[in-house]
């Protein structure tokens, strides 16, 4: 399989349980599901006038909507020529479910990595079973894609966007899909508004769930 990758990079992960975390991030292009508050609307669209080549996508300075074309093999081979030293990879978009990632999360466990998928749970999830897998539940969006049962189920980690009451009741109808409980329930305020953080923080502390903030973006890096 090709992935169109609009962004390749190494950085600490800055959300979820795996904050802290020394993280190689591998940006899928394409998502449906129309985020209206969405930070990479760059990578929505996937079309071959947005085609370009590795090294002009890994050179990236700024967001655009370009990407390039990899297989997986291909990909394993980059990542030892741009000299990462981290061992965990983090695979996100865009929606990165829209492709089968069992190839790539395979590949990557033989390779001596860990992998980790950043998802809406819109769309099958399909990858190795040792993945990671984080659902960011996207509920009520312009798409109209609904979150399935079995995202819910193969979650690892629920991190669930939150600015106001309506969308904590969203996730308890969520979590109501679930055949087990989950351990883990990250809250994350919607673009760091305070009004956001206060319902995220109170929630999390009447429930005993964590608090997801973004930390990149406090820090200033990708």
């Amino acid at each position: 399989m090709m992935l169109p990758i609009n962004e390749m990079f190494e950085t600490i992960q800055g959300e979820g349980v795996h904050t802290g975390v020394p993280s190689i991030f591998v940006r899928l292009q394409g998502c449906p599901i129309g985020c209206a508050w969405c930070d990479t609307k760059h990578t929505w669209d996937v079309t071959d006038s947005l085609v370009t080549d590795s090294t002009t996508v890994i050179a990236k300075t700024e967001d655009t909507p370009s990407f390039f074309r990899s297989s997986v093999s291909e990909l394993l081979s980059l990542f030892s020529s741009q000299g990462y030293a981290a061992k965990h990879v983090v695979i996100t978009g865009g929606e990165p479910c829209m492709y089968d990632l069992v190839e790539l999360t395979t590949s990557l466990y033989q390779a001596g990595y860990s992998a980790q998928i950043e998802t809406s749970g819109t769309f099958e999830i399909k990858c190795h079973e040792d993945t990671w897998v984080t659902v960011s539940p996207k509920v009520g969006m312009k798409g109209g894609y609904k979150v399935l049962a079995s995202a819910m189920n193969r979650a690892n980690e629920i991190k669930h966007p939150v600015a106001k009451e309506s969308h904590i009741a969203d996730l308890d109808t969520l979590l109501a899909l679930r055949e087990q409980p989950i351990k883990h329930i990250c809250l994350q305020p919607i673009s760091q508004q305070k009004r956001a953080t206060d319902l995220a923080v109170r929630t999390c502390i009447q429930r005993n769930w964590r608090l997801s903030l973004q930390t990149h973006k406090y820090l200033g890096i990708a």
